[in-house]
C-alpha cells in the first residue's frame, strides 16, 4: 500500500514562534518548509542568555525545539533562504522559495572551523553588532544551529575575482564548494505561516541618543550580547574601552516621543537587564528613565517589583538626550516640575523601538495580507478582514511579542489550521 499523502505547509521565519509551529504541524502529520533568511534557527532570542519574566537560560528553552527540529524527517530546514513568489493553488498555494548558496557542502562539513584562520578577510561580526570580527566564512556565534559555516559572498575574495582559496585548501574534507550555486524551490502547500519577526530601529536615526558617537552608548541587543557567556566580552559587562561602569542609564521608549506606540516587550527586557546589571556589578547604580510603563499581567508585575528591590532610581520624563562633557556621559531630561535636571552615568543603554521588518510589504503584497498602523502584519485583531484564509500570522511579525506570547500565537495558529479543515486524515 502507497504511503498516505501528507498536506504540507509553509512556514516562514525560524524563530521560537517558527519553530514551535512548525514542531506542532510535523506531529499533526504535515510535512513543513521552514524557511529562514539567516544561516542559523532561534531569531534574535537565540542571542540572548535569559527570558523574562522567569529568568530562566534561553539557550536551555530553545536548544530543545533546535534539536528536535533539525532531527525530524517531516521538517525540512531552508537556511539562508526567503520566499520569492506565492499566488493561490489548486491546494492553497504555489510558492517559490530561494535558497542561497553557502559555498558549503553539509554532508561533508563537520564543522570544526578549520577553514576560519586561514582567511585573509576580517570583518563586523553583524550577531555581536559589531563587537567582535569574524571571517569570509565563519559561524555567526558558537552554538549556532544547524552548526555549519556559511561564505559570505560579498567578501569572498574567491568569488569576488581574487586568486584565494586558502579556506578551501584548509578543509582536509574537502566540504568547501565554489561552484555551488542557488537553488529554486518550486512548493504547493496547503497553509502558510508567518513568522518573520521585527527588527529594531536604526538608532543612528535618533542622533540625540549619541548612539555611534559616544561609544559608551549601546544598544538592547549590545548589552544582551555583553552578558552572554557566548558573546564578544564573556559575560563581561565592561566599556568598549574594557572599563566597568559604576552608574548605568536604562533608556526606555527610545525614539517614540509623541508618537503614541509602545514596543510592548521593551520595559520587561530592560528590568531584565536591571538584573543583569545587579548580577554581575552588585555595586552598580541603575536609572531607569522611562515615559509611561507596560508591566502587564501579575507574574510581569511581581518580577517588576523584584526588580525595583534593589533601589533603582525609576525617572518618568517625556523626552531626554546624551551629552558628553568633561565629567563624562550626561542625562539631560526634562523634570517632572518642570526645568532641565541632568545625570551622570558611565554607561548608556537604549531600548528603541520594534519594527517591522524591511520587507513586509512585499511579503504582504505575495500573500494577500493588510498591514496595521505600524506597518506590522494584521493578525486579525488589527484589522476587520484579518488574514486571507490559510494565511497565519505569529509571533512579532504581527506586533511586537515576547517568548511566551509568541508560543501562544503559534500554537492558537495551528489549532486554527488543524480546525479548518487542513488536519492530515
Amino acid at each position: 500500500m502507497s504511503e498516505p499523502y501528507k498536506k504540507e505547509a509553509l512556514v516562514l521565519g525560524a524563530g521560537i514562534a517558527g519553530m514551535e509551529a512548525s514542531l506542532l504541524l510535523s506531529r499533526a502529520g504535515y510535512m513543513v518548509h521552514l524557511v529562514e533568511r539567516r544561516s542559523y534557527t532561534g531569531g534574535d532570542m537565540v542571542l540572548f542568555e535569559e527570558v523574562y519574566p522567569t529568568l530562566e537560560c534561553a539557550t536551555c528553552l530553545l536548544s530543545p525545539r533546535q534539536q528536535e527540529l533539525l532531527q525530524d524527517s517531516r521538517i525540512k530546514l531552508w537556511v539562508n533562504s526567503e520566499l520569492e513568489a506565492a499566488e493561490p493553488g489548486e491546494r492553497g498555494f504555489r510558492v517559490r522559495v530561494r535558497k542561497r548558496a553557502s559555498y558549503i557542502d553539509a554532508a561533508a562539513c563537520i564543522g570544526c572551523g578549520a577553514c576560519f584562520e586561514p582567511c585573509p578577510v576580517s570583518a563586523p561580526n553583524e550577531a555581536e553588532m559589531g563587537r567582535s570580527q569574524r571571517k569570509a566564512v565563519f559561524v555567526p556565534f558558537p552554538g549556532a544551529l544547524p552548526h555549519l559555516p556559511v561564505i559570505d559572498r560579498e567578501r569572498c575574495l574567491h568569488l569576488n575575482g581574487q586568486d584565494c582559496q586558502a579556506c578551501k585548501d584548509a578543509c582536509v574534507f574537502e566540504a568547501i564548494d565554489f561552484g555551488q550555486r542557488d537553488e529554486v524551490m518550486e512548493l504547493e502547500v496547503e497553509a502558510v505561516v508567518v513568522a518573520t519577526g521585527a527588527r529594531n530601529q536604526d538608532l543612528s536615526q535618533l542622533t540625540q541618543y549619541g548612539h555611534g558617537r559616544y561609544p559608551e552608548v549601546y544598544s538592547a541587543l549590545e548589552l544582551e550580547r555583553m552578558y552572554s557567556s557566548n558573546g564578544p566580552t564573556g559575560g563581561k559587562i565592561i566599556s568598549r574601552e574594557g572599563k566597568v561602569p559604576g552608574e548605568v542609564a536604562l533608556v526606555h521608549c527610545a525614539g517614540r516621543e509623541g508618537k503614541g506606540y509602545c514596543s510592548a516587550v521593551c520595559c520587561m527586557y530592560l528590568l531584565k537587564f536591571n538584573h543583569y546589571l545587579r548580577h554581575r556589578i552588585p555595586e552598580v547604580k541603575v536609572h531607569e528613565f522611562y515615559t509611561d510603563l507596560c508591566i502587564p499581567g501579575q507574574d510581569q508585575q511581581r518580577f517588576f517589583l523584584r526588580m525595583m528591590e534593589g533601589g533603582t532610581d525609576l525617572v518618568r520624563t517625556p523626552r531626554l538626550r546624551v551629552e558628553r562633557s568633561e565629567d563624562g556621559l550626561q542625562i539631560v531630561y526634562e523634570a517632572q516640575g518642570g526645568g532641565q535636571a541632568r545625570r551622570s552615568v558611565d554607561m548608556v543603554v537604549l531600548a528603541p523601538a520594534l519594527e517591522p521588518r524591511e520587507d513586509a510589504s512585499h511579503l504582504a503584497r505575495m500573500l494577500g495580507l493588510e498591514l496595521d498602523d505600524q506597518g506590522f502584519f494584521a493578525d486579525g485583531s488589527s484589522s476587520r478582514r484579518g488574514p486571507p484564509r490559510g494565511v497565519y500570522v505569529v509571533g512579532s511579525a504581527g506586533g511586537p511579542r515576547g517568548a511566551d506570547a509568541a508560543v501562544a500565537g503559534a500554537m492558537a495558529a495551528v489549532a486554527k489550521i488543524l480546525s479548518a479543515g487542513q488536519g492530515v486524515g
